[in-house]
């Protein structure tokens, strides 16, 4: 018994390491891709948004709840004020790095911060799927 308790910790090691390995591997692959400019993107429903990263606004977007406002601030974009129920949007606090987001899900608009240039694909929000 003595010799399968030992496998079974060695098992135990390697499944650990091997998660571990898959978790930093994951993060670099989404955010450490490197880029010397950056753009926020804000959808709402039917409607697009782009931004230079350094460019100072407040948005705002009308979603099937009401007016969601985004600031847009030194690099960062934060939700600042959203009618849905639970503020989760707006308790996120701000995206300042390439590949973060911001959803807020009720009212369907959705902020994310990407690589500039190229082409942008936009995904169709519906506020019927949440």
């Amino acid at each position: 018994m003595s010799s399968f308790l030992r496998s079974l910790r060695l098992l135990d090691v390697v499944v650990f390491l091997l998660a571990v390995t898959i978790t930093v591997f994951c993060t670099v692959s989404i955010y450490g891709k490197s880029g010397p400019a950056v753009q926020f993107i804000i959808q709402g429903k039917g409607e697009n948004w782009v931004y230079p990263v350094d460019q100072t606004a407040q948005v705002v977007i009308s979603g099937p709840l009401g007016q969601t406002v985004v600031e847009l601030k030194d690099k960062e974009a934060r939700v600042i004020s959203s009618p849905c129920a639970n503020q989760t949007c707006v308790a996120s606090g701000a995206v300042h790095r390439r590949g973060q987001w911001i959803a807020c899900l009720p009212n369907a608009v959705f902020v994310r911060l990407e690589a500039a240039g190229g082409k942008i694909e936009y995904a169709e929000v519906d506020a019927a799927v949440w």
